[in-house]
């Protein structure tokens, strides 16, 4: 009730009144951790740095899981991809790397042996692939992989790569027109911050992590929820824009150390953070939210060190007054 009664009284501030709320809010917020998802809806990598482009983290959701139709497979309808586990390089996440024969992703699972996936793109490629909206051609990783996941899911599955080379993949719902995504759900970005974590778990009987989550960037410094109203910001003088807030699956309800699902944290965000609560004079649609989706707004090419790392201050460049005039 108190996060709700100051978010309710910080919409009603004068806008002056709230850019002084915000500017002492934000004025000690910075990175704290950096997470790569390289397979869609596995465990995701956290690392120190990570080389940035236009269409998220490098390596982020480059792979997926698909079933015999060509369909996504995602935690939603399989929570055991939760418990799967993927490394790759630490040379990986250096700006000018490039994979060659002897690079190699490692995937592995409770009572499966460990799959080695080259780095280097196959050039099998297969048609009818679909992720939402989107129908495309993908890169095909093999018979042995094909048998990996399908004998770890128990049905027909096979794993792909996004074809940069021949496909793309806009932004949804024209959030952000002339943004592109890989294996993403809304965004190239997803940015959590940890008060806004904090906060949630304080109405938890048992806490929940981050990983539940699953952002890319993740900040502390910051009023709980603060990230909500940010437009632009700055990271490691790279400018970033919010497009919308994310909307969350069932999947923050599945636990990711045990794949079992749980009520939580889905019953306290309705009461905490719902368009009920953040729109009460708009028509409930029943959703509940955690981030905000980014994209990368600078024209950098051929500039070097597009990387942000942990550590890396966070300046608020601009911001919205009120949930309002959030993009849901």
């Amino acid at each position: 009730m108190k996060l709700m009664y100051n978010l309710l009284h910080f919409y009603c501030l004068s806008k002056e009144k709230k850019e002084i709320v915000l500017k002492k809010m934000e004025r000690n917020a910075k990175v704290t951790m950096i997470y790569v998802h390289p397979l869609k809806s596995c465990k995701a990598v956290s690392v120190p740095h990570a080389p940035i482009t236009p269409t998220g983290l490098r390596w982020d959701r480059n792979w997926m899981v698909v079933n015999e139709k060509g369909r996504a497979l995602t935690q939603r309808v399989e929570p055991k991809l939760a418990l799967v586990e993927v490394e790759l390089p630490d040379d990986a996440f250096l700006e000018d790397w490039e994979p060659n024969q002897n690079s190699y992703m490692l995937i592995k699972g409770p009572g499966m042996h460990e799959l080695k996936i080259s780095l280097a793109k196959p050039e099998v490629t297969s048609d009818g692939v679909k992720l939402w909206e989107w129908c495309g051609s993908v890169l095909d990783e093999g018979p042995e992989a094909a048998k990996w996941f399908s004998d770890y899911v128990g049905k027909p599955c096979r794993l792909v790569r996004f074809n940069s080379g021949s496909e793309t993949r806009p932004v949804v719902d024209e959030y952000a027109p002339g943004h592109n995504v890989l294996f993403n759900d809304f965004g190239p970005y997803l940015v959590a911050s940890q008060g806004s974590l904090d906060e949630l778990n304080k109405h938890l009987k048992e806490g929940v992590l981050m990983n539940r989550f699953r952002p890319s960037i993740v900040v502390d410094g910051c009023e709980p929820f603060a990230e909500d109203l940010w437009k632009g910001i700055k990271i490691n003088n790279f400018s970033f824009e919010g497009i919308r807030l994310c909307a969350r699956c069932k999947i923050p309800t599945i636990n990711q150390e045990t794949a079992e699902a749980e009520p939580e944290p889905h019953a306290t965000l309705k009461d905490i953070h719902s368009d009920k609560i953040l729109r009460p004079n708009m028509k409930d649609k029943g959703e509940v939210y955690f981030g905000q989706y980014l994209v990368w707004k600078d024209n950098c090419n051929g500039v070097k060190g597009k990387m942000i790392k942990v550590g890396d201050p966070v300046f608020v460049l601009s911001k919205l007054s009120s949930a309002d005039e959030a993009a849901f």
